[in-house]
């Protein structure tokens, strides 16, 4: 869970997930997305997201296809849920206690 929420903390990062989310997209095709930044930094944010599981990447020929995995953020969205669940439950409480 960590690995992902660090992941996830970057803008860049977050952009390539939305970009992925609905489809399978080359690296090439990501990095034409981001014309202000070099390939190699788009490479090296694509293996930050594979590396904590928030992508999967397949091989296509000579390129690199990748695609959400949503499972990936599972962790992260069930220790959100905790939290929030915890902050209602408390305000439900203290506006009944009113």
């Amino acid at each position: 869970m960590d690995e992902a929420l660090r992941a996830v903390a970057d803008p860049t990062r977050r952009a390539i997930m939305e970009l992925v989310r609905d489809g399978e997209r080359s690296a090439g095709q990501l990095a034409d997305r981001f014309p202000q930044m070099s390939r190699p930094a788009v490479s090296q944010h694509l293996r930050v997201l594979a590396d904590a599981g928030l992508v999967d990447v397949r091989r296509d020929g000579n390129r690199r296809m990748y695609a959400l995995r949503p499972q990936g953020l599972a962790d992260a969205a069930g220790f959100i849920e905790r939290m929030w669940s915890t902050q209602l439950r408390r305000l439900k409480e203290a506006v009944e206690n009113e």
